[in-house]
């Protein structure tokens, strides 16, 4: 069971990542699913998709629960039914959750690649990291700031939401590991502790929604 890291991020929350190199059959195992997820798993085409699905269900029972245990709104958003705080994420071959009793939370895994260059001016103020060193460090930075809007979006869950135009993530040096971002929408703004990690080519970063923010 390649249960890849466990953070504790604080005494109420944690975050737990897989590395998916089992077979969907050896996932499956001791894993079972509600009618709803059963039947979203059969729809799906890709076998690492469904890989990547059951393993997220390994990872809530690190966590000591089954999939009965969660559900989703109409945003798309999961919740569970105990009244904890959940978001979910995964990338290629690695996924990931964090639980919270305290604070909402959004995670999300990016692999780190070029492509983001070219679409950076839609979710960034692009000229923010013309100080950069080289394009590898440009790139590293750029999948930080989107995991970050990726992981305050999950949290926020409303339509029209703009990346570009409603989150602002404060700029950070690689050595902080955390920044901190605010969302202005609506008239109204809330504020989030961010943290990230980098490991095999992959950015992970989770966001809390501040006490009081």
């Amino acid at each position: 069971m390649p249960l890849y890291k466990t953070i504790t991020v604080s005494p109420t929350t944690k975050v737990y990542i897989w590395k998916v190199t089992e077979t969907e059959g050896e996932l499956s195992k001791n894993v079972e699913l509600t009618d709803h997820c059963q039947s979203r798993m059969d729809g799906m085409k890709s076998e690492a998709h469904r890989r990547a699905f059951l393993s997220i269900r390994h990872l809530m029972a690190e966590a000591g629960y089954m999939d009965q245990d969660l559900y989703y709104d109409d945003f798309g958003k999961p919740h569970l039914k105990d009244g904890k705080f959940i978001s979910i994420t995964h990338s290629r071959n690695f996924t990931g959750i964090i639980i919270s009793e305290s604070d909402e939370v959004g995670i999300d895994i990016e692999m780190q690649r070029d492509k983001i260059l070219k679409i950076a001016h839609k979710f960034t103020p692009i000229q923010e990291y013309k100080t950069l060193a080289n394009s590898e460090a440009l790139v590293r930075k750029l999948t930080i700031v989107w995991g970050a809007k990726e992981s305050l979006y999950k949290i926020y869950a409303q339509q029209g939401l703009s990346f570009l135009r409603h989150i602002n993530v404060i700029d950070f040096s690689f050595e902080d590991t955390r920044t901190v971002a605010e969302i202005l929408y609506n008239g109204k703004k809330s504020h989030y502790e961010i943290e990230f990690l980098e490991f095999e080519g992959f950015t992970c970063v989770y966001a809390l929604k501040m006490m009081g923010g």
